[in-house]
C-alpha cells in the first residue's frame, strides 16, 4: 500500500519538523559537511533529525526550462567567441555549456547550450542575429527541448 502525501502550511508544523528541514538545506547546499554541525547550529537534537529526515520535504515549485543547443562553425579570430557570447547575453540567454574544438583550417566549431526561456526574442531570431555576425560561419539549432528544473 502507498503512502498519502500532504501539502501543508509552514504555520502548523513543530519546531523539530521546520528544523529537520533547516538541516537538510544546510547539508545540500553545502553550509555544512555534517549532520552533527548542521543539528547543533539549527538547534536541534540528532534524534529528531533521524525522526523526521526521511519524511519531511521542502516543496519547491518547478519551473520549465527551455534549452537550446547550437552549433557554431567560428572562424580562428580574436573575439569572434566573445562576439557570440555576448549576442546571447544581450537577449536574456543564459549559457549553459561551451565545447569548442581546436580550430582546423581556421574553423573552429563551437557547440553551445542556453537556457531560453528568458530569451526576448525566438530563438530563431537569435540565430540569425548570430548569423550576422562577422566571423561566424554557420549556426544551426541542434535540438530544442523542455524540462522541469
Amino acid at each position: 500500500m502507498g503512502q498519502n502525501f500532504y501539502i501543508v502550511a509552514e504555520e502548523i508544523l513543530s519546531s523539530a519538523m521546520k528544523k529537520t528541514v533547516k538541516v537538510k538545506e544546510l547539508l545540500k547546499n553545502g553550509e555544512e559537511e555534517q549532520i552533527k554541525e548542521a543539528v547543533k547550529r539549527v538547534g536541534l537534537s540528532r534524534s529528531a533529525y533521524y525522526k523526521y529526515k526521511d519524511y519531511i520535504f521542502a516543496f519547491v515549485e518547478q519551473e520549465r526550462q527551455e534549452l537550446a543547443t547550437l552549433s557554431l562553425l567560428v572562424t580562428d579570430q580574436k573575439g569572434n567567441l566573445s562576439k557570440v557570447l555576448s549576442q546571447i547575453a544581450r537577449y536574456h540567454g543564459n549559457i549553459l555549456t561551451i565545447n569548442q574544438d581546436i580550430p582546423l583550417e581556421q574553423v573552429a566549431h563551437v557547440t553551445i547550450t542556453i537556457e531560453s526561456s528568458n530569451l526576448v526574442i525566438s530563438v530563431e531570431q537569435l540565430i540569425s542575429n548570430l548569423e550576422d555576425i562577422v566571423g561566424i560561419k554557420r549556426v544551426k539549432l541542434i535540438k530544442q527541448s523542455f524540462k522541469q528544473r
